[in-house]
């Protein structure tokens, strides 16, 4: 599956499009809080994962996402990934468990898919 890393903004209309290249309704999404980037598809969040270190990303500013596209965007984030578990970063569950983090997620979603 393909993955895009999103520096600029796209629409909805293209991550709907996406979506249905790869899960049909759902899109796994990766989001450096850092950067402010996402990396979208693949068929594991770690396979996103890789593509922002590859691109200078750290792990520490990494969080995996799942996106619905048709749904509202005050439901269309899902914060679990496998990618979350990080005991170190005091994140021991799938689900990104600090609410800081989570809006800073939610407002590079937001500010990215127009």
């Amino acid at each position: 599956m393909e993955i895009k890393v999103i520096k600029e903004k796209i629409t909805r209309e293209e991550l709907e499009s996406f979506a249905r290249d790869n899960y049909g309704d759902m899109i796994k999404a990766v989001v450096d809080i850092e950067k402010k980037i996402i990396a979208l598809g693949g068929e594991f969040h770690s396979d996103a994962n890789e593509a922002l270190i590859k691109q200078g990303s750290n792990q520490r500013n990494i969080w995996g996402i799942n996106i619905y596209p048709a749904k509202s965007k005050a439901e269309w984030i899902e914060f679990v990934s496998l990618i979350n578990i990080r005991p170190a970063d005091n994140n021991f569950d799938m689900e990104v468990q600090d609410e800081g983090v989570r809006e800073k997620i939610k407002g590079i979603i937001n500010k990215l898919i127009v």
